[in-house]
C-alpha cells in the first residue's frame, strides 16, 4: 500500500513549504527561477522536516500577474520548463517523502486564454457565457459598484461584444462564470489532468471568489466608511463584499471538487479565503462535514497584529467557529510583508522574533504553511519603484509598495553572484542585507534561524499532541500566551512571552511539569512553581 493509502489524512497537522518558483532557483541564467531549480533544492526543503511543497503557479501565462493569469491550465510556461520537468520534480519530491501541492487558479483566467478569446468574439458563440458578461446601464456606466482588488471598477468594457466583463483583479484576468455547469466541468477536467499526473493536492487561490451574485446587486459600504473612520489605501476595503464573493452556490462546486479528489488516493486541498468580514463562517462552511475542502487558511495571522491576545482570539474563534473543519495557519506568504518585518519592534532582534514565531506556529492546532526564505529569517526587501514588477504595487505606489518585497530571490550561497540564485540578472534585485542570511552561512550554525526551524519542526513531528491534539488556553498575564496541547496520554504545556521584558508566569494549581523540552538558545526555564521567560521566551514541556 502507498504512503497516502497508509495515511490518507497526511494533511491534518502537516507542515507545508511554499515555493514561489520564479524566485527560488534559476538553472538557465535567464534571471528567473524554474522547476529544475526547485528540483535541485528539494534536499533543502526536506531537511527542514516539512511534509509537503506548495508550488505557486507555473502554468502557461502572459505573466500579467506573475502566473496568476493562466492561459493554459495543462501546460508549463516555458520560463519554468516543461511537463517533463514537472514530472521529474514530482518524482524527486516523492523520493524525499514530500507531497506536492499545486496552486490552482480557478476563479479567473488570462484574457489570452482560448476560452476568453472565443467568449469575447460575439454574444452567440459556444462559450459566450463562460465569463461574467453584462450590458451597460443606459448611461453607459458599469452595472454596479463592485471594485477590483487591484484598483478601479471590477468591470471592463469590451468594444467587440459591447458589454462589460467582470474581473476581481486585473482587467487581464476575466472572471469565469461558475453559474454555467459547463465551466465547472471544464475546470474540473483541468484538475483531473494534474491528479492523473500524480499531484498530491491543490491550494485553491481565492476560493471564495468563484461565484458572484446572479442579480449583480450593489455592495453596501462598511459602517466605518459611512462614519468616515476608515483610512485605507485601497478603496476595495471600503465595501462590505456581500455580493461579489462568498456566495452560497460555491458550496455545491466545492462538493464536486472534493468528490473528484476522493476518486484518487490520499489527495488533499487547502483553500485561500479572503473575506474581510465573514472569514470564519466561510472557512467553517468550506471545511465542515468532510465533503468539501480538507482545510482553509485566512489572513487572520497575516496582518500587522501580533500579540498574545490577538493570537489567542484568532485560534479560539476558529476552534469555536470551525468545530468540525480544519484550519491551516501561516505567518507569511507571497502576498504580504514578511512577518519578521511586520512584527519586529524597534530595538528588537529580528532573528529572535523569527525563532519565536516558528516555535509558536509549530505549537498551534492546525496545519501550518511556511513561506520560502522565512527559515532564513529574511526581512522584507526595499524595492525601488523602477524595479517593481507587481502590478498591484505599481497601481497604488507610494501608499502601498506592493508584494515584490517578499518575492525577492532566495539566497543560497553568500559569496556567489546573486547569492547563488542565478548567473544572470535576477528578475528582482537580491538585497545585500539578505546575503549574510544565506543558507550556506546558517547551515551548520546551531543557533541560526535555520537550525531553529529544523529543531522545532522535528519536535512537532515527534509529538502527536502538537500535530493533531486538542488545544486549551490558560488565563494569565496579558503579554504571555499559554495553552495545553493534548492527545492520547500526552499533555504538553506551551508558554510564550510576547513582551520585551522578562516575565515570571505562575503554573496553574495542580499542574506539574516533569519533562522540559530544551530548545537551542534556551530562553525559558522552570523556577519553582513558575516559569521564568526572557523576552520572546518560549517554554515547552510535558505535564501531568
Amino acid at each position: 500500500m502507498s504512503e497516502a493509502g497508509r495515511n490518507p489524512d497526511w494533511w491534518r497537522g502537516c507542515a507545508i513549504y511554499q515555493v514561489y518558483p520564479r524566485s527560488f532557483q534559476d538553472t538557465t541564467g535567464d534571471g528567473g527561477g524554474d522547476l529544475n531549480g526547485v528540483l535541485q533544492r528539494v534536499g533543502h526543503i526536506a531537511s527542514l522536516g516539512v511534509d509537503a511543497i506548495w508550488l505557486s503557479p507555473f502554468f502557461k501565462s502572459p505573466m500579467a500577474d506573475m502566473g496568476y493569469d493562466v492561459s493554459d491550465y495543462r501546460a508549463v510556461d516555458p520560463m519554468f520548463g516543461s511537463l517533463d520537468d514537472f514530472d521529474a520534480l514530482l518524482a524527486e519530491a516523492h523520493r524525499h517523502g514530500l507531497k506536492v501541492v499545486i496552486d490552482q487558479v480557478l476563479s479567473h483566467t488570462s484574457d489570452k486564454h482560448p476560452w476568453f478569446v472565443e467568449s469575447r468574439a460575439d454574444r452567440t458563440n459556444a462559450k459566450s457565457d463562460w465569463y461574467v458578461w453584462t450590458d451597460a446601464k443606459p448611461d453607459g456606466t458599469a452595472p454596479n459598484n463592485w471594485l477590483s482588488v487591484f484598483g478601479g471598477s471590477s468591470w471592463e468594457w469590451d468594444s467587440v461584444r459591447r458589454q462589460y466583463y467582470m474581473h476581481n483583479f486585473l482587467a487581464a484576468q476575466p472572471d469565469l462564470n461558475f453559474h454555467n455547469p459547463q465551466v465547472q466541468d471544464a475546470l474540473l477536467d483541468t484538475v483531473r489532468f494534474w491528479l492523473d499526473r500524480g499531484a498530491d493536492g491543490f491550494r485553491l487561490d481565492t476560493v471564495n471568489y468563484y461565484f458572484n451574485d446572479r442579480w449583480l446587486r450593489n455592495n453596501p459600504p462598511l459602517a466605518e466608511a459611512m462614519a468616515g473612520t476608515i483610512a485605507e489605501t485601497n478603496p476595495y476595503l471600503y465595501q462590505s463584499h456581500l455580493f461579489d464573493k462568498s456566495q452560497a452556490e460555491n458550496l455545491g462546486f466545492l462538493k464536486r471538487f472534493r468528490a473528484l479528489l476522493d476518486e484518487y488516493e490520499g489527495r488533499a486541498s487547502v483553500g485561500e479565503v479572503g473575506d474581510e468580514t465573514r472569514s470564519l463562517q466561510t472557512v467553517a462552511a468550506y471545511t465542515s462535514g468532510g465533503e468539501r475542502l480538507n482545510m482553509c487558511y485566512t489572513f487572520d495571522l497575516l496582518g500587522q497584529q501580533f500579540s498574545a491576545a490577538h493570537v489567542r482570539g484568532c485560534v479560539e474563534a476558529s476552534e469555536k467557529g470551525v468545530a468540525d473543519g480544519w484550519v491551516c495557519w501561516a505567518f507569511s506568504n507571497h502576498d504580504v510583508v514578511r512577518h519578521v518585518s511586520r512584527w519586529t519592534r524597534p530595538g528588537e532582534d529580528s532573528d529572535a522574533l523569527a525563532k519565536f514565531a516558528i516555535t509558536l506556529l509549530a505549537c498551534l492546532r492546525g496545519s501550518i504553511c511556511l513561506y520560502q526564505g522565512e527559515e532564513l529569517g529574511l526581512t522584507e526587501a526595499e524595492i525601488a519603484f523602477e524595479d517593481l514588477r507587481d502590478p498591484y504595487g505599481i497601481r497604488f505606489w507610494p501608499g502601498f509598495k506592493g508584494r515584490d518585497g517578499c518575492r525577492t530571490p532566495m539566497v543560497w550561497e553568500a559569496e556567489k553572484p546573486n547569492a547563488g540564485f542565478s548567473t544572470g540578472k535576477p528578475w528582482l534585485p537580491v538585497p545585500d542585507e539578505h546575503r549574510r542570511r544565506a543558507a550556506d552561512v546558517q547551515w551548520g550554525d546551531p543557533i541560526s534561524v535555520l537550525s531553529r526551524y529544523r529543531s522545532v519542526l522535528a519536535l512537532r513531528k515527534r509529538h502527536a499532541a502538537l500535530v493533531r491534539g486538542s488545544i486549551a488556553f490558560i488565563d494569565g498575564q496579558d503579554d504571555v500566551l499559554a495553552f495545553f496541547r493534548e492527545a492520547n496520554s500526552e499533555k504538553l504545556l506551551c508558554v510564550f512571552n510576547f513582551s520585551q521584558e522578562e516575565r515570571r508566569w505562575t503554573l496553574p494549581p495542580g499542574v506539574l511539569v516533569f519533562d522540559e523540552f530544551e530548545l537551542p538558545e534556551r530562553n525559558a526555564r522552570l523556577d519553582g512553581p513558575a516559569i521564568k521567560l526572557q523576552p520572546l521566551g518560549c517554554f515547552l514541556g510535558r505535564v501531568l
